[in-house]
């Protein structure tokens, strides 16, 4: 009898299962109002932005600048020879000196070295370095197009 009992549950299993199909759409209702709780609150929280910043503005044309800044061409060779100017100088202490020089001017130059592609990098370094020590900031690389592969 239990066999019998066993075959009429497993069929009512089987017939029940048949009758209810699961239900495969999402509910979005819920991530809807959650959406915009979110925005709501984004919207009350950011702040409005209705402060204005009131700039006087020169009018016209810009004043004429009175004068050039001097320019200092420093030149590093393949060798790693350095030149100033064209004049080639002795070594890195005549350098520092020339720095020094120029950096206790009243206007200081613009400092531009221009290494040459075969040049070795530690040399450069040891100039921006140099440059930088004597307390001159405007410095510029010059030429770099030279180390650019076509």
């Amino acid at each position: 009898m239990a066999g019998r009992e066993l075959k009429r549950l497993r069929a009512r299993r089987t017939a029940g299962s048949a009758a209810a199909e699961p239900i495969v759409d999402v509910n979005t209702t819920p991530l809807i109002d959650v959406m915009l709780v979110l925005l709501v609150m984004l919207i009350i929280t950011i702040p409005v932005q209705l402060h204005a910043v009131n700039l006087n503005l020169p009018v016209g044309p810009p004043p004429a600048a009175d004068h050039k800044p001097e320019v200092v061409r420093i030149d590093i060779d393949a060798a790693g020879a350095l030149h100033w100017n064209g004049q080639p100088l002795a070594d890195a202490a005549e350098l520092r000196q020339r720095l020094d020089a120029a950096a206790t001017q009243a206007l200081t130059p613009e400092i531009h070295v221009r290494p040459d592609q075969a040049a070795r990098y530690d040399r450069f370094a040891d100039v921006m370095v140099a440059a930088d020590r004597a307390g001159l900031v405007k410095l510029g690389v010059v030429g770099s197009e030279q180390f650019v592969d076509e």
